[in-house]
């Protein structure tokens, strides 16, 4: 019994030291200031800024390594680290209760960029940390609990679309810049930059941050126990239905979001090997779609959702989300591609407004539950949206037939008019295509208007469970609607 509580003492000075080194004596966070919003923008806006310089060389890189399954390659890389992300987010959200944000956000950053430097080193490595990487890139659910620590529920809405507006404004300025320096001083250039720019980033974590979560809401014991129905990333997912209006909502999500994940993930590169799109086009490309769509979720929104109601601004997100989709399948010239990026940037008001509409029929107590729902299908659509596209890819000999930009490559693509590339340049845009109407159908039967209780106690048996901690990520990071934009506004 005395070596056991020799044991204990020894074990409980060690989390006591490791406790000091992110948390100062007396519980005053390290950092510059008060813990603010701003400090959660620049985390955000350094990380996908570096990020985005590689949007060129990393299309070479892909099509380099992997030249005979270029997409499906892709696919399945976005996909495994889609998955990872899914599965891990539930359970740091529910550590970063107890050990505090500061920590998880150096960890979710480091883990994130690692892949960065490895693309000029070995490119094999590169792809393969970049999958596993996926256990960790999760900054958002952390940066959204950092946010929600700092800021009253009044506050949480402005709060969370100044962390989503610099998330897409880092895409939209750096691919250009990285399209721009790897065309005039190369690619190492630019790899070289982006990870003096994650460095950075660490770095400013590690001396400016602030720790958000106070002393006094942890547990008292680093050691306490977290609730493992909290880190469960499919508990969320069983609730679903309990409730038909939360059931249609979510099906929603799924058929429409399951397309969109995996367009993001291989779009770039079906417009640069396949459109013949150059580096600098690609760039110009992400730009305009990006500033359309911060267009769209700002001034459209807020003039549709007056005027015609929740309901109908979400059909008709589903229906430009349709049309741009069938366009790009369809779609073989450079100026169908542009037409339909402007009608992409319409329809990313549909997330937003399905967000709305489940803030706005859902209690203040149960938000957090129906969010972490929706977070969590669009989590697992990460996953499963990137391997898809690059399996139907694979499935209509949609391949890559060179590497230096040349016409000749996307000549012999189109050559044999019998082909299936000759007529349906792009299959996977018509699957997600078919896939968006199918969830407009069930939007059809979403009620406009069915009151704050939506779910008379249906989750209040949950509300210590899953959603217990006041300072949840999967909870408080996803209570406002902002969240939702992350992924929609490129």
């Amino acid at each position: 019994m005395t070596g056991e509580k020799k044991k204990k003492k020894r074990l409980n000075r060690s989390i006591l030291l490791a406790k000091k080194i992110i948390i100062k004596d007396g519980g005053s966070p390290q950092g510059i200031g008060e813990p603010s919003v701003y400090h959660a923008v620049v985390v955000i806006f350094l990380e996908f800024f570096a990020w985005g310089l590689l949007t060129t060389p990393m299309l070479t890189v892909l099509h380099q390594t992997f030249p005979q399954h270029t997409f499906l390659m892709n696919g399945l890389i976005h996909g495994v680290k889609g998955l990872l992300s899914f599965l891990s987010a539930p359970l740091i959200g529910a550590l970063s209760d107890v050990w505090g944000r500061k920590s998880f956000l150096l960890l979710t950053v480091f883990f994130t960029c690692a892949p960065i430097p490895l693309m000029k080193i070995s490119p094999w490595w590169y792809f393969a940390v970049i999958s596993m990487s996926g256990v960790f890139a999760v900054t958002f659910s952390v940066i959204f609990a950092y946010v929600a620590d700092i800021t009253q529920e009044h506050e949480r809405s402005t709060a969370y679309g100044l962390v989503s507006a610099t998330f897409a404004a880092s895409l939209v300025t750096s691919p250009a810049i990285g399209a721009y320096l790897s065309e005039a001083y190369g690619d190492t250039l630019v790899v070289v930059l982006a990870t003096a720019i994650a460095l950075l980033d660490i770095c400013f974590i590690l001396v400016a941050v602030p720790e958000s979560l106070p002393e006094k809401m942890r547990p008292a014991s680093w050691g306490a126990p977290i609730s493992w129905e909290q880190a469960d990333p499919f508990a969320s997912l069983r609730k679903v239905g309990q409730d038909s209006t939360v059931l249609l909502i979510c099906i929603t999500v799924f058929l429409s979001y399951l397309p969109e994940a995996g367009q993001y993930s291989s779009f770039f590169l079906y417009l640069k090997q396949v459109i013949r799109f150059s580096s600098e086009t690609v760039a110009a490309f992400i730009a305009v779609v990006g500033i359309l769509s911060i267009l769209a979720q700002t001034v459209v929104l807020g003039i549709l959702m007056r005027s015609i109601g929740n309901k109908n601004t979400i059909l008709l997100g589903l229906g430009f989300q349709i049309l741009q989709l069938a366009w790009y399948g369809f779609g073989s010239q450079p100026w169908m591609m542009w037409a339909a990026g402007a009608v992409a940037a319409m329809s990313s008001i549909t997330f937003p407004a399905i967000s709305a509409i489940v803030s706005r029929n859902a209690d203040p107590d149960q938000q957090g539950v129906v969010q972490g729902m929706i977070t969590g299908i669009r989590g697992l659509c990460n996953g499963l949206g990137p391997a898809l596209y690059g399996f139907v890819f694979y499935l209509f000999h949609v391949e890559l037939s060179d590497t230096d930009g040349s016409e000749k490559g996307a000549k012999s693509n189109m050559a044999n008019p019998t082909d299936e590339s000759a007529i349906i340049p792009g299959p996977p845009f018509l699957f997600g295509a078919c896939s968006v109407l199918l969830s407009l159908l069930v939007a059809l039967f979403i009620p406009e208007h069915t009151g704050p209780g939506l779910r008379p106690g249906a989750y209040k048996k949950h509300s210590n469970g899953a959603q217990s901690h006041s300072h949840s990520p999967q909870g408080s990071g996803a209570e406002g609607k902002e969240p939702l934009l992350e992924d929609s506004s490129v």
